[in-house]
């Protein structure tokens, strides 16, 4: 039997891996509906289980009063592409599995699209097979985001993922998207697809009252970079860029700050061309953040130039919104239009190093009125665009006002 009232999210990522998804499942509890998880074994971004957790192929837990499904996670993604695909569909299969035993408690569906799609069958599983109403959170567009990690588009592969992705959004009751470029390549698969922008908000654990700055960071200006370290974040050429003015002003700092697939590589590029003043902090804890921001005077986004990446903006642009520091972005698209728009920082082009290197020149000599004017824009931009209760509550209201037969 259904329970009333009830959502079973489906998400690769879910606590205590630090993602959105929480944050909505929390208030949706919060807000007294019946929610369920069903995800894998947390291990990102270390890439192996967390401590104190098993890596089993199912297994059930409660957490904040929501129950949780968990299914078994495929080790050695960070550093092998094929285990990531692996990992993927092993996801894909396990939970399509554990969806056919508990899928019939739920009457809602809602998928958190970050990373593959491939997460979202078992939710069209559960949909077809009881009649459950299906929603997905569109963070990351299919295929275009498997062609810009470096996928070859051939004719077969590309004939398989539209036809997949087309099946995925055409059994979606609504598609919430975190940017509005997102609309146009959805309505290519489903051109009726109701579509609404959601964006993500900044992280409720980010507070930043009363925030002392760092003690790492005091005495220099200082450029942050915090996030996840890949070969799409571009920070090759934010380092060069940085690396061209980096002996010209002796009191500025570039900090990196995370964790990824590309760090080893970027250490090397600082250690072989002997590039000052640039710093590896590794891994932060959320909850630390707010006193690395603190002590930034300018905070980077990056992504390379593919035609997805212009359409998207990065989970980390609401958190630096919320820590009213101004922003370099070296990204086209959304995010410099945003940034650019509203005054909130400046942009470069994320290919060219001497452009780069003109950007961080802007904000070593801008006047300091006009950096702190950024910050006052950020904070209006935070209140009329990504205000957390706004959004969950239309997130609330199209889910769940829904009718549901019986």
């Amino acid at each position: 039997m259904k329970i009333n009232n009830s959502v079973l999210i489906i998400t690769e990522r879910f606590y205590p891996e630090e993602f959105g998804i929480n944050d909505l499942a929390i208030a949706w509890q919060t807000k007294g509906y019946e929610v369920a998880v069903l995800t894998q074994a947390p291990s990102y971004p270390f890439d192996k289980v967390y401590t104190g957790y098993k890596n089993k192929f199912f297994q059930t837990e409660e957490w904040q009063g929501i129950k949780i499904y968990r299914v078994f996670s495929l080790m050695g993604y960070k550093k092998f592409v094929l285990l990531k695909i692996l990992n993927y569909l092993c996801f894909a299969f396990f939970a399509s599995l554990v969806s056919l035993f508990v899928g019939r408690k739920y009457n809602r569906v809602f998928v958190y699209h970050i990373g593959p799609l491939t997460q979202a069958i078992p939710a069209v599983l559960i949909k077809k097979v009881f009649g459950s109403k299906l929603f997905i959170w569109t963070l990351d567009i299919w295929p275009d985001s498997v062609y810009a990690y470096g996928f070859k588009k051939r004719t077969l592969s590309k004939k398989i993922l539209n036809s997949f992705v087309k099946i995925v959004y055409k059994n979606c009751e609504a598609v919430f998207v975190s940017c509005r470029g997102f609309n146009q390549k959805i309505y290519k698969y489903v051109s009726d697809a109701r579509i609404i922008f959601s964006p993500q908000w900044a992280p409720d654990d980010l507070k930043f009252e009363d925030v002392t700055p760092h003690e790492m960071l005091k005495g220099k200006f200082n450029f942050t970079f915090a996030g996840n370290i890949g070969k799409v974040q571009n920070l090759e050429n934010v380092i060069m860029g940085f690396s061209l003015i980096s002996k010209s002003y002796k009191d500025i700092n570039l900090n990196i700050i995370g964790d990824g697939s590309n760090l080893e590589v970027l250490k090397n590029i600082v250690k072989e061309k002997k590039i000052e003043n640039v710093y590896f902090w590794g891994r932060k804890p959320l909850k630390e953040m707010p006193r690395w921001f603190e002590g930034s005077d300018v905070l980077i986004i990056s992504l390379i130039d593919e035609p997805i990446f212009s359409l998207t903006v990065p989970a980390k642009f609401q958190a630096y919104l919320a820590s009213s520091k101004p922003i370099y972005c070296v990204m086209r698209g959304e995010v410099a239009a945003l940034v650019i728009n509203n005054k909130i920082g400046f942009d470069s082009s994320p290919n060219n190093i001497y452009d780069i290197k003109t950007g961080f020149e802007k904000f070593l000599t801008v006047p300091q009125q006009e950096l702190e004017k950024f910050g006052r824009n950020m904070k209006l931009l935070l209140s009329n665009e990504y205000d957390r209760n706004k959004i969950i509550d239309q997130m609330t209201e199209e889910i769940f006002s829904l009718p549901i037969s019986a």
